[in-house]
């Protein structure tokens, strides 16, 4: 669930605009046009708005020609980080509009302007790139939202038609926005250029525990919450208060929620009293970004700034609490080599992640790694082609070859957990891994279990009528 997206909802609703939600597969293109084309004969939109990672801009692009020539009385604006980092490009789109940084209060502004002069071109928002007569009107960045706790709660409801049923569904609650971190990889530190004011920002302990109660009473199935942040653990007196306030909320439940969120690792960084307060609350799980196994990859090239012994010493202080750990990794960096590989694999294998979150490196148009790749030389024919994002190898590296890397990528799971775990159970994620390149063989997948889900559902609500009965 793109809680981007649902904070601007909530916001257009509350100053009574209507919103619906259409989401497009890339890997269906007419059934998306047919669906899009629905959506417009029901709903009328005045406004449509976008968003799209770089690998599927073309293809949003492409609806929204298709839309500007079918109904070019819908205005139509695009967002989001590809589009906040790469605007020159995107402008020149079949878009009337561009959103640079955040959306909120811009998307409300041009909305109330179109609905007061629906003849009209819009003019002098903050943050908006508009055409204007086949000139491009760049409007000035408004400053950082400061007060995140200002905005409604997401609204989670335009999501409902699209989310696959599950029996225990998992909700996210966002903590704050910005990282303090510069990871060449990551687009956190161009987006924090594109306005003034303070870019990480928390929100307060007492609005995100309204922001959970409200969700448990909506969906009273809820068991688990993820809390979404760059990291946790930057302000202890934060995070110690807001575990705090998650206990005494659990306390008073019959069936407690468990909640999971990511960390950053630091230099000579002693977690020990924040994990004691966060198993209190009932935290289940963290993530850790270990990104690279080898030292000199994520001090190098990726700018992370950590030993190997900093990420085992958390590990085992999430462990001494009873936290199950999750470890992101990162395949195919450029300047890495098959032996800083072997490192990342090393190093699973000492701290044997309960789970892992594991990426091709893709190099995404405004970030540090991105111009460095360009610059070498590195980008081929693979970049921006739709499907393989994350899960085939854009560059070929000289000292990792493009083919060895999906290899590895595939293997990953029997590497880290060889002698772990038996084959029965290791051999599926391989599978899996080897299916991500096949973006229409997983929406196969995903159907089925959606289908095998609602009957689990429906199966489990007879169950319960009849022993209400």
């Amino acid at each position: 669930m793109h809680l981007g997206i649902s904070y601007i909802s909530s916001l257009l609703k509350r100053h009574g605009h209507r919103t619906r939600l259409a989401v497009l597969c890339p890997s269906y293109p007419r059934k998306s046009q047919i669906l899009l084309k629905q959506v417009i004969g029901d709903f009328a939109p005045r406004l449509i708005c976008y968003t799209a990672v770089s690998t599927q801009y073309d293809f949003i692009a492409r609806v929204a020609a298709h839309i500007a020539k079918c109904n070019p009385e819908i205005y139509q604006m695009i967002g989001g980080p590809h589009a906040s980092l790469n605007p020159e490009d995107v402008i020149t789109g079949p878009f009337d509009a561009l959103c640079v940084s955040e959306g909120e209060f811009p998307t409300l502004e041009l909305i109330s302007r179109l609905e007061a002069d629906p003849g009209g071109v819009p003019s002098g928002i903050a943050n908006l790139w508009i055409k204007r007569e086949g000139e491009v009107e760049r409007n000035p960045p408004r400053p950082f939202l400061k007060d995140l706790d200002s905005l409604p709660f997401p609204d989670r409801e335009i999501w409902m038609e699209w989310l696959v049923p599950l029996p225990n569904p998992r909700y996210a609650v966002l903590l704050g926005r910005g990282c303090p971190f510069e990871c060449t990889y990551c687009s956190n530190h161009a987006l924090k250029r594109l306005a003034v004011g303070p870019y990480v920002r928390y929100r307060l302990p007492d609005s995100i525990l309204a922001e959970i109660q409200d969700l448990v009473t909506r969906c009273p199935t809820v068991n688990e919450i993820y809390l979404e942040v760059e990291t946790i653990g930057l302000n202890r007196e934060w995070i110690l208060d807001l575990c705090a306030k998650l206990e005494t909320f659990n306390g008073g439940r019959r069936r407690p929620v468990s909640f999971g969120t990511n960390i950053r690792v630091t230099p000579n960084c002693d977690f020990s009293d924040i994990f004691a307060f966060m198993s209190r609350a009932n935290f289940s799980f963290i993530n850790i970004g270990l990104e690279s196994g080898s030292e000199r990859v994520r001090r190098d090239i990726l700018r992370r700034n950590y030993s190997n012994e900093d990420v085992i010493r958390t590990v085992t202080q999430a462990r001494a609490q009873g936290l199950r750990v999750s470890l992101f990794n990162l395949i195919g960096i450029p300047g890495e080599m098959v032996a800083d590989f072997e490192l990342t694999v090393r190093m699973n294998r000492i701290c044997r992640p309960d789970w892992h979150n594991t990426s091709i490196f893709y190099p995404y148009p405004g970030t540090q790694l991105h111009l460095l790749c360009k610059n070498s030389g590195l980008l081929g024919d693979r970049f921006r082609k739709e499907g393989v994002e994350r899960s085939s190898a854009i560059l070929d590296l000289p000292e990792f070859p493009r083919s060895e890397i999906e290899k590895k990528y595939v293997w990953f799971d029997y590497s880290i957990y060889k002698g772990f775990k038996p084959l029965h159970r290791i051999l599926p994620s391989v599978a899996q891994a080897k299916l991500r390149r096949f973006p229409r063989f997983l929406n196969l997948i995903r159907r089925v279990r959606a289908c095998i889900n609602k009957l689990k559902i429906a199966d489990g609500s007879n169950k319960e009528s009849v022993i209400k009965s």
